[in-house]
């Protein structure tokens, strides 16, 4: 065998801007991260860009809305506890405008209180404590990108008591 490389190299201007089927098989879910601590956001962020999804990460919570508008992201993880607009606003406004888009919040400080309007406009955001493990992080995020649409978005509408047992309708 032969030690050199047998290839040919192309022009970047001759390479298609819109390989359809690249993009396909390259699919990253976009997930956004969201902390006014940039070493949390972006270590997160980090993270989750190793194991394969396209993170975004914003430090309060109007940039994450703006680039939530035209990002469109599978997944918002945000910080509750930030300054001018808390996680739970933006996750409220996030799935205002892309319903779609699942969230899980994570917080040091914040309690099942702070849960209180998403609950209100019949949100239930799955809230985990900090610090988090980055195998726990994947984890549920992993989890959550699996799960069908409707029951992704945690609305409480759609969840239906059976015999003591919640089910999805």
């Amino acid at each position: 065998m032969s030690p050199f490389l047998n290839a040919q190299v192309v022009p970047i201007t001759e390479v298609p801007e819109d390989d359809v089927v690249v993009e396909r098989a390259l699919h990253r879910p976009i997930v956004l991260v969201v902390d006014d601590e940039p070493l949390v956001a972006d270590t997160l962020s980090l993270i989750l860009s190793q194991a394969g999804y396209a993170a975004v990460t914003a430090y309060d919570g109007m940039s994450a809305l703006e680039l939530a508008s035209g990002l469109m992201p599978e997944l918002l993880i945000s910080d509750v506890a930030m300054p001018m607009m808390n996680g739970v606003e933006l996750a409220l406004a996030v799935v205002t405008s892309r319903p779609a888009c699942q969230v899980l919040l994570f917080s040091g400080h914040a309690t099942s209180a702070d849960l209180v309007n998403a609950l209100d406009a019949g949100y239930d955001f799955p809230l985990l404590p900090k610090p988090l493990h980055p195998t726990e992080m994947l984890k549920r995020v992993s989890q959550m990108l699996r799960i069908p649409e409707r029951q992704r978005r945690g609305r409480l509408a759609d969840v239906v008591p059976i015999r003591g047992v919640m089910e999805c309708a």
